[in-house]
């Protein structure tokens, strides 16, 4: 599973604050993991990443040679050809953290790159900062002004 591990100055900030009001911080963990599996799964229809940018197609050529090698029933998209993918986002929150990630290995490949395979980011801005794409912290700290408001 991947998870992204937030080092955000300001959110981290506003979560402190928000912590100092409530002791359970599980619904709001909740709402954070929604919104951002939601955002994560959109990428899948839009084939970007979390800057907006598309994703590079493979080398061989993309859609033919994904028409050839996807199979029939599958979804035949680009990161999506059978489902497993996608179908294994998830998160999990409870009082302290929420974790969002994927039940296959294979999504590390695509989330970093490879020697053979540009890097097709889902979860992170940049993953070796472990930085989250301006819209995603946005929805984070719209979130937390919720909770935060009087």
């Amino acid at each position: 599973m991947i998870s992204i591990d937030i080092d955000d100055r300001q959110i981290l900030d506003v979560l402190a604050r928000l912590r100092a009001r409530v002791d359970d911080m599980t619904p709001v963990m909740n709402a954070i993991g929604m919104k951002l599996e939601a955002r994560i799964s959109r990428r899948f229809e839009d084939t970007t990443d979390p800057n907006g940018r598309l994703w590079m197609p493979g080398s061989r050529g993309y859609p033919w040679e994904y028409d050839r090698r996807y199979p029939k029933d599958g979804n035949r998209r680009l990161l999506d050809r059978t489902g497993d993918l996608l179908d294994g986002l998830s998160y999990q929150a409870d009082r302290d953290s929420v974790v969002i990630g994927f039940g296959v290995d294979y999504a590390a490949f695509h989330e970093y790159g490879t020697k053979h395979m540009q890097r097709r980011g889902i979860l992170f801005s940049d993953p070796v900062a472990r930085t989250l794409g301006d819209d995603d912290r946005d929805s984070i700290l719209v979130i937390l002004s919720r909770y935060l408001a009087p």
